[in-house]
């Protein structure tokens, strides 16, 4: 409920704090005292469309702030979540907007700044305003499917329409994938046989092509080691007859050096002179040499048998990489997808094979269950059709007190097509009103006066209390027109409604529909500094007569007058008719 209202520098207001109590709360004054800036302010601060007229003269900025305290589970809190608004459950929520002299506008929810479109938003979950002028909250057929459901309809029979539609659709979404794979695949199928076989042929595996460029590399590799050790071999082991080679030419030099030497004696062999003996350690070193040389020659052949590549086995790699990335080229796929396009030119393949018993067996799926969402459809409009004519009477009841005897109210259920069919059943509901007799029922806000839509939201509000989240109503002289008993009558059914835990404001000029409150308020003019502002007071037991008095009897309060006003005041809680 609004538990503050806090206004800065709206119109004729320079300062105003206002502390708002439960239950009912009438707002009363004289003509031009400033009773609708209450509600102007309240208006903006709940997202109202902003007009610099509001500004006070001589003033910047005006400015209103609106404190709500809330029950732990009410719908607001979900929709903070949503937006990433921070709000404690046990902490008021507080609305915030300022208006500059030039119109610019700017909002705050619990300080937090917000846009405009989310203050509406929020503002609708905490407050409904009825209006001579403008009316919003029932007025909203969108809203009446929710409240009619919650008048009277099962919870578990709305959970099963919802349940059955979304597979219902669910199905039909299905049937007709397949119906386009199956038409798109038959175009096609001339193509997609040839493709599939082709690559199916291929048999593409996932990760081969990183497979088979490794191994390409590494037979590559060997196939070079092999034949540079293989050069090498060959410059050791020539097959050239006219060039024999490194170890012919160290055997040849041995033999020439060989020459130089005498023929040594059997019993001295050790050399005698400097040149016999450099002869003899060059033949040393080249009998080293040969020796190096043979071992040089049997380790490159070993090397040279080991390093042997397979030539084929390089050309079937090399073979299957090129086939599969020809065969990615073709079908402009990377080669790591060819395996999955396999796998969906299979599938797409198949399902033009078998497409025709499965889109029977789909077809029929569909149809049962599109029989049994029409079953629990049809339940459901049973059902509301009871709680309409429920609702119907219920408020009709209410109207006759409210001086609307010869208004008839109306819930309509209007068949659907089935295109238009969803999971909330298979009909638009709105509330219709007849204002007079003979009369065709149209749309709320359209037939009735200002007025006598007030009234009617009020007969629905009295029934419909329990099913809203709104817990605060305000009502712009919602007794327009009318006196006596049918004010009285509203004051009666005003306090009703603040009874249901819905905490109710009304701006009124009946000393009947005021003396129902539990509260008052009496807004006011006054000179102060050569200027006109407007102020507002609680009123206590003594002053609330007097004003309800002054109500009575107009400019000249009279003994009579407040004698009528203690009576009143002390029949509040007599029951009206």
């Amino acid at each position: 409920m609004l538990t503050h209202l806090s206004i800065r520098d709206i119109v004729l207001i320079e300062a105003l704090d206002l502390s708002v109590h439960r239950g009912f709360t009438a707002m009363t004054g004289e003509t031009g005292a400033g009773k609708s800036i209450l509600l102007d302010s309240l208006g903006l601060a709940t997202g109202a469309r902003a007009n610099a007229g509001l500004v006070r003269a001589g003033a910047e900025e005006a400015q209103v702030t609106a404190s709500f305290q809330l029950t732990e589970d009410h719908p607001v809190y979900h929709l903070l979540r949503e937006h990433h608004i921070t709000a404690e459950t046990d902490e008021p929520l507080i609305l915030r907007r300022s208006l500059s002299r030039e119109g610019r506008s700017r909002a705050w929810i619990n300080d937090q700044v917000v846009g405009i479109t989310l203050m509406r938003h929020v503002a609708a979950t905490l407050v409904e305003i009825q209006g001579q002028h403008e009316q919003i909250g029932l007025t909203d057929s969108t809203t009446h499917r929710t409240l009619l459901d919650a008048y009277g309809v099962p919870a578990s029979l709305i959970a099963q329409v919802s349940s059955t539609y979304t597979a219902w659709r669910q199905l039909s979404d299905k049937l007709r994938t397949a119906r386009k794979m199956l038409h798109e695949a038959a175009k096609e199928e001339e193509w997609l046989r040839h493709t599939v076989s082709e690559l199916s042929a291929l048999a593409p595996q996932q990760g081969e092509e990183e497979q088979l460029a490794q191994l390409r590399h590494s037979l590559q590799q060997a196939e070079r080691r092999g034949e540079a050790v293989a050069a090498a071999l060959s410059e050791l082991t020539p097959r050239d007859r006219k060039n024999n080679g490194p170890a012919a030419a160290l055997r040849a030099a041995s033999r020439t050096l060989q020459r130089l030497l005498p023929a040594p004696s059997d019993a001295d062999t050790t050399p005698t002179g400097a040149l016999e003996t450099r002869t003899h350690d060059a033949l040393t070193a080249l009998e080293q040499a040969e020796t190096a040389l043979a071992e040089a020659e049997m380790l490159l052949s070993r090397l040279a048998a080991d390093s042997e590549a397979d030539p084929r086995l390089l050309e079937e790699a090399e073979e299957r990489l090129f086939a599969l990335r020809a065969a990615a080229r073709k079908h402009d796929v990377a080669v790591e997808e060819l395996p999955s396009l396999l796998n969906e030119l299979t599938n797409r393949l198949q399902a033009l094979d078998n497409g025709t018993s499965q889109l029977h067996e789909l077809e029929q799926a569909v149809k049962e269950a599109l029989k049994t969402f029409q079953s629990n459809a049809e339940k459901l409009s049973e059902a509301r059709e009871k709680a309409a004519r429920k609702l119907e009477k219920a408020v009709t009841s209410e109207l006759k007190p409210l001086k609307l005897e010869r208004a008839r109210f109306f819930v309509s259920l209007e068949p659907l097509p089935p295109e238009q069919w969803n999971a909330q059943g298979m009909e638009s509901i709105s509330f219709l009103i007849a204002a007079n007799p003979g009369q065709p029922p149209g749309p709320l806000a359209r037939v009735a006066s200002g007025g006598e839509l007030s009234r009617l939201m009020l007969a629905l509000k009295l029934v419909l209390a329990e099913q809203s989240s709104i817990g605060t109503i305000v009502f712009d002289e919602i007794d327009a027109g009318v006196g006596g008993a049918t004010a009285a009558a509203i004051g009666e059914r005003l306090h009703r409604l603040a009874a249901r835990s819905v905490q109710v404001l009304a701006v009124t000029h009946s000393p009947q529909v005021a003396a129902c409150a539990d509260a008052h308020l009496r807004i006011g003019k006054r000179v102060r500094n050569n200027m006109t502002e407007t102020h507002a007071a609680p009123l206590q037991p003594e002053e609330r007569q007097e004003e309800i008095a002054r109500m009575l009897a107009g400019d000249t309060v009279t003994d009579a007058a407040r004698a009528a006003a203690a009576s009143l005041l002390g029949h509040k809680d007599d029951p009206a008719p």
